[in-house]
């Protein structure tokens, strides 16, 4: 131990052993010794000198270290110390004295060297998995930096490891769940390294639940106002979206965007944001950028414009774009960020034309960001993404390119000249003494001709006053006449690119540019003359423009004909010295620069010579110019026959995409306003589905009620309601009583009604007696006998209609007899509880039970009196039948002596068919009744000492239930 003392710093006799001897004994007793304690600080002691004497411990001790780190797994402490010696080996993260006395070159190849042996073997990379799954903060931690620093040295090696190691990504991922923040969070730079570059591990992580995990961090540590850890996440997100189709359309399809909303919101105070704070926006602004750049593909691009405008998001960032105190370089990736979310998504677009700043009066956002970028005091990057949101907002938008070109003319200019527009705005910018100003503004309206003929033939009408007491000029006109005037490169570059733009495709433009008679000989001059490298620029660009007015000459004017000009080529500059000027702008190194994206991104001013449009452009016309230039009358007669046809058909395109879109306009409506009657179709059917429950909930409870009536406590709380309760039985059995006296006249009546019909049918058997004298007599009283049958049958009918209405009403007084004795019955106990009311409580009892006892009489009554009655109309309706025998009796005789009339037996035949008829449903009628009485005076037995039928109970319970 004497000897570990001296490696340790402790005093010793003798003369010190040098660091290599030193290790060397170390890396012996690590592999030579039996005790684990021995090899435990032979290990401490190689970490403390591992970063001093990094080359000689890489060297001596990288073998016996993973050994260790294979042999002693069962010892934590051992492990962690075998962890930290490598990672200090292999890391390049040195101290600031060995910084100085080594290059960085050297340090680089020197963790590259020891990563390269160590991952030799694969076995170390998936060893190193293993002790990362470890949970033991000594073991798991130093084994997340030592992985991650053989990531840096050798990422695609190390990373094809672990691709092939069993369940290696989703051993790393587990990392992300730490609840120690500082293994999560080196976890998070793991993931970094391990994510870089490599599609394969990236869509791993990302199904991995990659997304929900990291976005989980950024809110717990506070959106942008977090701290590095923020950074480290948003680092990995982009790592994981950036060129990754598949990931960009899990992310979007996971509705991870609408998580992204809260990261901008900002406060009306914006001054001081620290710088961690900048640096997390930026972050979360490229990250927006990344799921909608114009390098993806379309239809993905599309979908997260989409979904960042119906989440609110595209609203949230144009809140920061308008807010003031806003640092710089956010309100320029903010300008930045909005132009691509809105870049040919018709609806964002739209969205954007419609945001005001907040200033007063309320300004639109385009014209407070031109202002910005026609303004030379403004800083360079910004006034490049003011242009660049410019053109991203009329990229593929015609609706937005006419609304800028309408401010530009006569009609629509504001004459009190109290608002500034954008048009006014860029026509100032154009012919600014900034060059700067002339190149954007130029380029920006460019833009909003873009691909638009009407709109090209719409601004030949702008007229530019530029001097007192003179006529105006056009505003093509102006820019010629600025070309001519030979300001600065980038003017005249910008104002080129205009003309080329506006002049394309649009024969009118054309005549209107070759009417000038100056315009071509200056075209021609500048393209003959021999200047220097930075005009070529320049040749290139006029050479450009007069090929462009051969092509679309339409030959309107006679001296400037096609052939003519081609004429004028060939004598004033030559067709290989035309061809090899305008192959200038294809070989310049800036127009190469413009062509490869379309945000502008300049170095310095002096470089923004071309945009990315226009590029699109020359590599479009520069062929069909070279081959213009080369051809016949007869060659061109033919092309423009050609292109005749063409403009017909393209004419008919046009105004079949016009229908279509028309179309869809009104699809779009349609199908709001079918998803906004479904919806309150949904709404209403969930209330009515809410109002059934409720209705079938009242019912449940008011049968519940009925059924429980007279036993409910409610009645048991005071005695005022006791008195209320038999105040109301005593008025309904006066009331009982009123109705027993009216069925009681009734019934009289009805027994007056009886004799009267008992009478009349005396009378008509008599009747019928006497017309057997005579055959005169006998037909004329079988007349009469039928007649009375009828009326008889119709005096029946309405008797037992009149006998089953009093039958329901005695039923009905019997059930409300019933109700008052159990509401008696139910305050009995109320009665009795009370001292006080007792008396009076006993003879309210008394009175009950008495007239009850009167109404169950006279109910009783009533019923014998209906059996007299039903009893009489047996013996009417037995009267009826004997008639009816001695009427046939008549009818056969009748029938015997007036055989040979055949007129009356026709007459006799139709009679005797009607009484059969007769006869048979008074049968029915009589026995029909006789079975119901038989049958509803058994039922009724049991229930009722009166014997009702019946239809009187179903009478009662319909009652009671009501």
């Amino acid at each position: 131990m004497n000897f570990l003392r001296g490696v340790m710093g402790g005093p010793s006799a003798g003369p010190q052993p040098s660091g290599a001897d030193t290790i060397q004994k170390l890396c012996d007793r690590v592999a030579s010794s039996t005790l684990l304690d021995d090899r435990r600080d032979a290990v401490r002691a190689l970490k403390s000198l591992s970063k001093k004497y990094r080359l000689e411990v890489g060297i001596q001790a990288m073998e016996h270290l993973i050994r260790v780190l294979q042999t002693d797994r069962s010892d934590s402490e051992i492990i962690g110390y075998a962890l930290d010696t490598l990672y200090n080996v292999i890391s390049n993260d040195l101290e600031e004295e060995e910084q100085e006395e080594n290059s960085a070159k050297q340090v680089d190849d020197l963790g590259s060297q020891f990563t390269e042996i160590f991952i030799k073997q694969q076995e170390n990379v998936t060893l190193l998995l293993t002790l990362v799954e470890e949970f033991d903060f000594h073991v798991r931690w130093p084994g997340v930096k030592l992985l991650t620093s053989l990531l840096k040295q050798q990422g695609p090696q190390v990373q094809q490891i672990i691709l092939v190691s069993p369940m290696g990504v989703s051993r790393l991922m587990d990392l992300l769940a730490d609840s120690r923040e500082v293994i999560r969070n080196d976890g998070v730079l793991l993931l970094q390294q391990l994510t870089k570059s490599n599609a394969a591990i990236q869509k791993i992580v990302a199904f991995e639940n990659a997304f929900e995990r990291l976005l989980d961090i950024i809110t717990e540590e506070g959106n942008s106002d977090g701290g590095i850890v923020v950074e480290d996440c948003l680092i990995l997100l982009q790592n994981l979206l950036k060129n990754n189709n598949s990931n960009q359309n899990f992310f979007k399809e996971g509705s991870y965007i609408q998580r992204m909303k809260p990261w901008f919101e900002v406060g009306d105070d914006n001054c001081g944001w620290s710088a961690q704070k900048v640096t997390n926006l930026h972050l979360m602004l490229q990250l927006v950028r990344v799921l909608v750049s114009p390098t993806n593909p379309p239809g993905a691009t599309s979908s997260c414009q989409k979904a960042m405008f119906h989440c609110g998001l595209l609203q949230q960032l144009c809140t920061i774009l308008m807010a003031t105190g806003v640092p710089a370089d956010i309100l320029t990736e903010t300008i930045n960020t909005v132009s691509e979310v809105i870049r040919g998504c018709q609806t964002n677009q739209d969205y954007f034309a419609s945001v005001n700043a907040p200033s007063s009066p309320p300004r639109p956002a385009i014209v407070v960001l031109l202002m910005s970028m026609v303004n030379e005091r403004q800083p360079f990057v910004l006034r490049c993404a003011v242009l660049y949101c410019f053109q991203c907002f009329l990229y593929k938008n015609q609706k937005g390119q006419g609304e800028i070109v309408s401010t530009l003319l006569p009609s629509t200019i504001d004459a009190t000249g109290n608002s500034v527009s954008a048009g006014q705005l860029l026509c100032g910018g154009l012919f600014s003494t900034d060059s700067l100003s002339n190149w954007c503004a130029a380029v920006a309206l460019a833009h909003a001709l873009q691909e638009n003929a009407t709109l090209k033939e719409q601004l030949l009408r702008v007229q530019l006053a530029t001097s007192i007491g003179n006529p105006p000029v056009s505003l093509l006109q102006q820019c010629t006449n600025i070309l001519s005037q030979g300001s600065k490169v980038q003017t005249r570059v910008g104002l080129l690119m205009l003309l080329c733009t506006w002049l394309s495709n649009c024969s009118i433009a054309v005549t209107h540019f070759l009417h000038n008679p100056a315009n071509v000989p200056f075209l021609t001059g500048q393209i003959a003359e021999n200047l220097g490298e930075e005009e070529q620029l320049v040749q290139g660009l006029c050479a450009l423009l007069l090929g462009i007015s051969i092509y679309y000459n339409d030959n309107s004017l006679e001296n400037y004909r096609k052939e003519k000009l081609k004429q004028l080529i060939e004598k004033r500059i030559g067709r290989e010295n035309f061809i090899e000027k305008l192959g200038f702008i294809s070989k310049h190194e800036l127009y190469s620069r413009a062509a490869q994206k379309p945000q502008p991104s300049f170095s310095s001013p002096d470089h923004m010579m071309f945009d990315h449009e226009f590029t699109k452009l020359v590599k479009e016309l520069e062929g069909v110019i070279s081959k213009a230039i080369y051809k016949s009358s007869e060659e061109d007669k033919k092309e423009e026959e050609v292109k005749k046809t063409l403009e017909q058909h393209d004419n008919i395109v046009t105004h079949y995409k016009k229908v279509i879109r028309e179309q869809d306009q009104e699809l779009e409506e349609l199908k709001q306003r079918i998803n906004t009657l479904t919806s309150q179709n949904e709404q209403l059917q969930a209330t009515v589905t809410q109002q059934v429950s409720q209705i079938q909930q009242h019912k449940d409870q008011y049968n519940l009620l009925k059924v429980q009536l007279g036993k409910d406590t409610q009645h048991h709380n005071s005695h005022g309601d006791t008195l209320q309760m038999n105040g109301i039985q005593t008025e309904e059995v006066s009331k009982l009583r009123e109705e027993l006296e009216e069925w009681k006249n009734k019934h009289e009546l009805l027994q007056g009604q009886l004799k009267e019909k008992d009478s009349v049918i005396e009378k008509l058997n008599s009747s019928q007696l006497e017309m057997g004298a005579t055959e005169q007599s006998l037909q004329t009283s079988r007349f009469a006998g039928l007649e009375h049958s009828n009326e008889l049958q119709k005096e029946l009918e309405m008797l037992r209609s009149q006998i089953q209405l009093q039958s329901a009403e005695i039923s009905k007084l019997q059930m409300e007899n019933q109700k008052l004795q159990m509401m008696n019955t139910a305050a009995d106990p109320l009665l009795g509880d009370s001292g006080a009311t007792a008396a009076t409580g006993s003879e309210l009892e008394g009175r009950l039970e008495q007239e009850i006892k009167e109404l169950k009489n006279q109910v009783k009554s009533l019923s014998e009196e209906k059996e007299a009655l039903k009893q009489q109309l047996d013996s009417s309706t037995s009267t009826v039948a004997i008639l009816q025998e001695k009427n046939t009796k008549l009818q056969r005789e009748l029938a015997e002596s007036k055989k040979e009339q055949d007129d009356l037996l026709v007459l006799l035949a139709d009679q005797d068919q009607t009484i059969s008829a007769q006869k048979m449903k008074l049968k029915d009628f009589g026995v029909a009744v006789e079975d119901e009485d038989d049958t509803e005076s058994g039922d009724q037995g049991d229930e009722d000492e009166d014997g009702d039928e019946e239809e009187q109970d179903e009478n009662a319970v319909c009652y009671h239930e009501n």
